[in-house]
C-alpha cells in the first residue's frame, strides 16, 4: 500500500470529507445570516464518494471524518456511510454534526458503519444555545447525544468554540457533565475566516488560557494518536469524561498535521486556511479513472505549506468554515 507523506515528514492517515455546504443553523461564529447557496449545488454524489474514498485508501487513508456543512441534511447519508465504511483499508467512520437530526437518525448512522460521533454543542445554557446558533433545538440535540452514549460508538466527542464573553465562563459546568460520562469536550479557539473579521476581534480568545486553568485543576495531558484529529487531550482520575483543547495560533500548531481534506464539490484542500483547490472531481467520473486519481493526489502533496498563515491574517479561500467543514 502506499503512504502519504509529505516533505516535512508528516504523515496523512485521516481525511475530512464535505458532504455538502448547506447548513441549518445561524452561528454567530460562522454564518450569523443563514446559508446562502452560491451558483449551482451539486455536491458530490454517492458513487464519486466510493471512488474518492478507495484511492485515499489506497494511498494509506484508514480514517474518513463526514463533514458539512451540516452532513445530516443529506437524504442519503446512510447510504453514504454505508459505502465508505465498506471501503478496504477504512478502520474508523467519524461525522461532525450541529446535532440537529441525532435523536432520529443516530441509530440508523450507527448500524451503516459510523464508528465515531462529533456534535457541536458551544454551551450548556439553553438561553446561550439558542442565541450562538439562532436556534433553540438544545433539547434535542442533548438527547441525541445521551442516545448516542449508549449505543456503542468508539467515541463520542462534543465541540464548542470558545468565544470571549459568551462561553468562556462554564468550565465548572462541564465538569459536572463530564463527572460521570464517556464523552470528551473540545474547545475549539475562534478562528479568523474571510468573513468574520469584527466578530473575531470581539470574541477570540487565545485556548491556553483554558489550558493554564485545566492543569491547575489536576488535569493531565494523554498522548495523542497517529489518526487522532488536532486536540491536546486531558484526562482526570476524577472524571470518566475528558477535555481536548484545539488551539491553531498555538506554536508549532502545524507540526502535528496528519489530514487532508476534499470540499463538496471536490476539490482537494491541503490546507483549511490554503489559497488553492486541486480539482480532483473530473477523475471522479469513472472506475477506470483510479490510477490516475491516485497518482494526483499523492503529486500535490508535496505543495503543502509547513503551516498556515493566521497570524498574519491570511485566510486563504475559506470564507466561513461551513464552506469546508472546519
Amino acid at each position: 500500500m502506499a503512504a502519504l507523506v509529505d516533505r516535512f515528514g508528516r504523515s496523512f492517515p485521516y481525511l475530512r470529507l464535505s458532504l455538502t455546504e448547506a447548513c441549518n443553523y445561524r452561528c454567530s461564529y460562522c454564518l450569523p445570516d443563514g446559508y446562502r447557496a452560491g451558483g449551482r449545488q451539486r455536491f458530490l454524489e454517492l458513487d464519486e464518494i466510493q471512488r474518492l474514498v478507495r484511492a485515499f485508501a489506497r494511498l494509506g487513508m484508514s480514517k474518513i471524518r463526514l463533514t458539512g456543512g451540516e452532513p445530516s441534511l443529506r437524504k442519503d447519508l446512510v447510504q453514504v456511510i454505508a459505502a465508505v465504511s465498506a471501503v478496504p483499508g477504512i478502520e474508523r467512520v467519524a461525522i461532525t454534526t450541529n446535532g440537529c437530526n441525532l435523536p432520529r437518525h443516530v441509530r440508523a448512522w450507527r448500524e451503516a458503519g459510523l464508528t465515531a460521533l462529533n456534535v457541536s454543542l458551544d454551551t450548556l445554557d439553553r438561553d446561550r444555545f439558542h442565541a450562538i446558533t439562532g436556534h433553540d433545538r438544545f433539547d434535542e440535540v442533548t438527547e441525541g447525544v445521551e442516545m448516542a452514549l449508549g449505543l456503542g460508538f468508539d467515541s463520542v466527542k462534543l465541540n464548542a468554540v470558545l468565544l470571549r464573553d459568551r462561553n468562556d465562563d462554564e468550565l465548572p459546568a462541564w465538569f459536572d457533565f463530564l463527572r460521570g460520562r464517556d464523552v470528551a469536550i473540545r474547545f475549539i479557539e475562534l478562528m479568523r475566516t474571510g468573513d468574520n473579521l469584527a466578530f473575531f476581534e470581539r470574541h477570540h480568545l487565545r485556548a491556553e488560557l483554558l489550558e493554564g486553568q485545566l492543569l491547575d485543576a489536576g488535569w493531565t495531558l494523554r498522548p495523542r494518536a497517529r489518526d487522532a484529529g488536532p486536540a491536546r487531550e486531558y484526562a482526570h482520575p476524577g472524571y470518566r469524561g475528558r477535555v481536548g483543547i484545539i488551539a491553531p495560533y498555538s506554536k508549532d500548531f502545524c507540526a502535528g498535521c496528519n489530514r487532508l481534506r476534499v470540499t463538496a464539490r471536490g476539490d482537494l484542500r491541503l490546507c483549511l486556511f490554503g489559497d488553492f483547490g486541486i480539482a480532483l472531481r473530473p477523475l471522479l467520473q469513472s472506475d477506470g479513472d483510479q490510477e490516475a486519481l491516485v497518482a494526483r493526489i499523492s503529486t500535490q502533496l508535496g505543495l503543502k505549506a509547513a503551516g498556515h498563515g493566521l497570524f498574519q491574517g491570511e485566510t486563504g479561500l475559506t470564507p466561513h468554515l461551513a464552506s469546508i467543514g472546519g
